[in-house]
This record gives structure tokens, sequence and C-alpha cells, in this order.
């Protein structure tokens, strides 16, 4: 993907403009050390001829002065103007990966499925990195550089026509020189960067993997999949380091033979008695000076190849826009939630794939889900059972609005759920997963997900209303405990008693509650029952359920079967029915886990 003009100066205005004020300063401050360093030959040049000629030495230690002032003087202003750099480099590439992260966040899962995590990382940091350089001083210090190879031409146009007219010529053949090898590498960067990413998929993948890796002995096989990844790796890298190599090759030729040309023409006209051997001086060090911003704007090029590649890399990602569109033109009621599933059929070919375009109409995907309807009125609890691969998963992501299905409806609250807002159902509507995601933060910030608005006062009322203060307050530093990596680790029951708390905080009018399906200790149980029973009193809810205990709250019961309603009625009149599934179960009083 080519990024043109226009997309890079417009991601310049829009993040540079709030850091106007450092970048003024930056700028400023690289245009005195640009005069400063081209004040220094002139004072030298005076510094030769007055000794020549045989001047005073007040002259000469002011001279002296001068350039050791000018030196110190350039130092600093280029100190200062890094350091001014590196702040507006870092806070534009910051709200960048800010605005990456959140774009990342709303894409659908068909996205997240095809790129993950580790691949994710390294385009919103990795990618972001590479154009620390392109925001903090890509065209200040483009437009610097360029300055100064103006004023050196000026200056040398000045001292002899001659001069400035043949280092004029070079100036010339070197930039189209550099121009024309620059070209072969922003293809190359934008592969290695791929592979960059790609290694951290890898690596991501493995790594979450590490105890089934372990437990079948799989460790062999990981890294002949490592070896050979990083030997393609190996292979792009090569390519793009390359291209940088035949720059620099290219740009040190260039710089030995201008060099050498000056040094061969303030010699001549020196030896012709046109110039003074301050003047030949002076021409020899403006033409080595040409060396600075020459290699200077083939840095910049340089730079622009990694920028363009991340640009490029950046600028698709942000291009990728979610199927979920949101046209919300209702307002769910507070209060508990009915659910109505009308006809619902969905598979996972239905929904278009991340990069936007149309799937294939020839290809006939199997159907997850249906033709699903059932009704849940507001207050009641529905008990989901079924296998694994039945379907239950994709429920309630079609509840969430995770997916669309690809026929029939869905009713939330009294309203289609494709006209409700994803804030409004993400609000409304309450999740407790069965692998309940602990952060390495504080218990408080696990509770609040980092709301900082939700004072404790507030989180303490949620603990004692669900019974949880006593397993808070045991914890090592009460609110304070630092939980998952680094930190305290939580049982599989006590995970679900702090999501449980988690939602609560927001006052949900729908539960959807996916229970833990590992074995709890009776304590953990019976705390966990006396939570959830808090938790959904009052409000309606869809239970995942493994337990008969959980059923036993479930005024209705679903059973799903291959992507099908296989049962569907009132708790009480399945149980009544020796023929019906449900019935089974009780009789043979196993665990609703035998039909996950």
């Amino acid at each position: 993907m080519n990024v043109s003009f226009t997309y890079s100066s417009g991601l310049l205005r829009r993040y540079l403009a709030p850091l106007w004020r450092p970048a003024l300063l930056m700028s400023a401050l690289l245009l005195v050390a640009i005069a400063i360093e081209l004040i220094g030959p002139q004072i030298m040049r005076s510094f030769i001829d007055t000794a020549e000629r045989g001047g005073p030495a007040s002259a000469l230690a002011n001279a002296a002065l001068l350039f050791i002032a000018a030196a110190l003087v350039g130092q600093a202003v280029r100190i200062g103007a890094a350091y001014m750099s590196e702040i507006v480099g870092w806070a534009a590439t910051n709200r960048l990966r800010g605005d990456l992260l959140r774009h990342v966040l709303g894409l659908d899962l068909s996205f997240h499925k095809q790129h993950p995590p580790g691949a994710l990382i390294e385009r919103i940091d990795g990618d972001v990195t590479a154009l620390a350089n392109f925001f903090s001083q890509f065209v200040v210090a483009l437009l610097g550089n360029l300055l100064l190879l103006i004023g050196v031409l000026a200056l040398l146009w000045r001292e002899d026509w001659r001069a400035g007219l043949g280092v004029s010529i070079y100036a010339l053949v070197t930039l189209a020189a550099l121009n024309t090898v620059q070209r072969v590498g922003s293809a190359r960067w934008q592969a290695a960067l791929q592979s960059e990413a790609d290694l951290g998929g890898f690596l991501e993948e493995r790594l979450r993997a590490t105890e089934d890796i372990r437990a079948n002995g799989a460790e062999l096989h990981i890294l002949r999949q490592l070896d050979t990844l990083l030997t393609s790796q190996l292979a792009v890298l090569l390519r793009a380091f390359l291209a940088r190599t035949y720059i620099f090759i290219t740009s040190q030729a260039l710089f030995a033979v201008g060099f050498a040309s000056g040094l061969a023409l303030g010699a001549w006209l020196y030896t012709q008695g046109q110039a003074t051997i301050g003047t030949a001086f002076l021409i020899t060090v403006y033409v080595g000076l040409l060396a600075r911003p020459l290699e200077g704007i083939r840095n910049q090029a340089e730079d622009m190849q990694q920028a363009s590649a991340g640009l490029a890399r950046v600028a698709a990602l942000l291009g990728t826009q979610p199927v979920i569109r949101e046209q919300p033109s209702a307002e769910l009621p507070s209060g508990p939630l009915n659910v109505t599933f009308a006809g619902v059929t969905f598979s996972y070919g239905d929904e278009l794939p991340a990069g936007g375009s149309q799937a294939d109409p020839t290809t006939q995907p199997d159907h997850v889900l249906q033709d699903i309807a059932f009704d849940l009125p507001a207050g009641h609890t529905l008990g989901v059972l079924g296998r694994t691969g039945s379907g239950k998963t994709t429920l309630i992501r079609l509840l969430l609005r995770l997916y669309d299905p690809g026929a029939g409806g869905i009713r939330l609250g009294g309203h289609n759920l494709r006209d409700l807002a994803l804030s409004d159902v993400r609000r409304r509507v309450g999740v407790v997963t069965q692998d309940v995601q602990i952060f390495g933060a504080s218990a408080r910030e696990n509770i609040t997900l980092f709301d900082r608005q939700i004072d404790d006062a507030a989180i303490w009322r949620v603990l004692e209303a669900l019974g949880l203060r006593e397993l808070i307050e045991r914890l090592p530093q009460g609110l304070d405990t630092r939980l998952g990596s680094g930190g305290v680790g939580l049982s599989a029951g006590q995970a679900q008693l702090l999501a449980c708390a988690r939602v609560f905080l927001r006052d949900p009018g729908l539960i959807i509650l996916d229970e833990a399906s590992s074995r709890l200790d009776p304590a953990s149980e019976a705390l966990l029952e006396r939570a959830i029973d808090r938790l959904l009193a009052g409000r309606s809810a869809v239970i995942i359920a493994h337990r008969l205990a959980t059923l036993r709250r479930a005024d209705s019961i679903l059973v799903l079967d291959h992507g099908r309603v296989a049962e569907f009625g009132p708790r009480a009149t399945l149980a009544a029915d020796p023929h019906s599934r449900f019935a089974e179960l009780i009789r043979l009083g196993e665990d609703a886990s035998t039909y996950r």
C-alpha cells in the first residue's frame, strides 16, 4: 500500500497541531544551530588571514574566543533541539498509539480472529516507533538541511563564482544519485515490518500455550517452527538492510569525491593568487560542510523509507472498518430487560472479512446456529445447555452484538438490537465469563476496570451486597493488593466472584453468566452461590450452566444441539416430562457439564 503525500502531511498536521509550541521551539533551535554552523568557518578564515598578515595578537585571541563560544553555543542549541525533538516525537507517537489501540478495540471479532495479539502489538507499537523521527523532526530537519545547503552554496557563490558553480553541480548530482538509490528500500522495509509482526504473533501464541506444549512434549516441534520462521525473516531483513547499505556506500563515495574536489579547487585558487589561504581554507571547509546537509537529507530519505512502510501499515489498520455498524434510534429502558430471538440463523461466514470485502457468495458455510427462537421475559432467568460446539457461545456473542445474525432478528428490552447504540448494550448487559481476565493491577482497578470515577465507598457497598467484603479484606493490602501478573493469584471461583463485583457496579438489566466448569472447594462454591443469587436478584439472566444447582435458578431451559433448539420450555414443565432431555439429566443426577 503506497501512502500519498496528502495522507502523510495530514497525519503530521493532526498529531503535531496540539504540540505546536514545542515544535516551534524545536524549529527555532535548529535554525539557530544552522546559522552558527555557517558562521564558524568565517571566523576561522578571519583568524587564518589575520595570522598570515601578522595581525595583532588581540585580534587572534578574539577570533579564537569567538570560535570557541560559537562552538559551545552551537552544541548547547543542538542538545536543546534534540531534547525538544524527543518530547515532540514521543508525545505525537503516543497519541497515535492510543488512537490505534482505540480503533483496534472497536473492530469486530472477525478481525481479531485473523490477527493474533502479538502481531497487533507490533503494529500498534513497533510500526509507530518507526515513525518517531518522522513526527519529531522530519519536516524541520529536512527544511534545516536544505537551508544549510542553500546557505553554503550562497556563501561559496559570494566568494568565487567558479567555486559556487562547481559545488552547485556537485550537490545536484549527489542529491539525484541518493534519490535514485533510496527508492529501492521502501517496499523492503514494509516487508521487514510485516516479518517482525509475524514473529511477534508466533511467539505470543506459543508462549500463551506453554502449559499444553510442555505437557505434550511439543517443544522440539515449536523450536523447528521458530527456526523456519527466523530463517525466512533473516532473508527479508537482509534485503532491507542491504538497501540501507547501498545508500550509505553511495553517499560516502560521493562525499569523498566532493571533499577532494573542494581541496583541489581551494589549492588551485590560492596558487593562482585569486584567493587568500584563509579563503582557500573556507572553500575547503564549506565543501566538506556540504556532507552534513547531504548526509542529513540522505538520512531523512532513509528514515522516510521506514516511515513510509510504517505509515502504510498504520493507514491500512486505520482504514479497516468494523462490520458492525451503529445506527442508534432507540434506548434501552431501565430495570430488567426482556430478550427475544426470532428465527436467528448464523455462521461465521456471514460476516464480512476483516479486510472489508464481501465473502464469496458461492461458499455455503455451515450454520453454527439455525432458526433459533425463544422469548425470555423481563426479570426471568434462562438456563442454556448444550454439548461442545452446540452454539452456546455464539448465542451469547450475538446477544452482545459482537456479530450480527445472517437471518432472523434479536430484540433486547423491546427494541431491535441493531437499533441500539453499542455503548448502551455494553452498559445495560453485564457479562461474567468462564475465563475471567485478571489484569496485572490492583484489586481496586480489577473491580472497577480502571474507572477512576468509582470511589472506594461504592466498591465496598458492592462487595458488602455480594458478601465478598471478607474475601477482599483477607488480601495482603486489601483493595491495593496487586493481582495477576507479578501479584496475588486467584482461583477460578475467586476470579468469577471478582467478575460478579465488576458487573454489579454497573447495575445492568441483563446478566449473562458462563459458569466456571472447574470444580470448586465447598467454601468457594457457597460464596459464589450467594454472590450469584444477589447478582441475579431483580434482573433478567442468561446462564450457560454446568451445574444442576445453577439450573434450579432458571425459569426456563434452552437445550441446543448442533446449532438448533432441541428443547425449550419452563423448567418445571421440562423437569416433569419424563421424555425430556432435562428430566433425563435430573434423573441421572449428572452435572450440566455433560451437555457442554
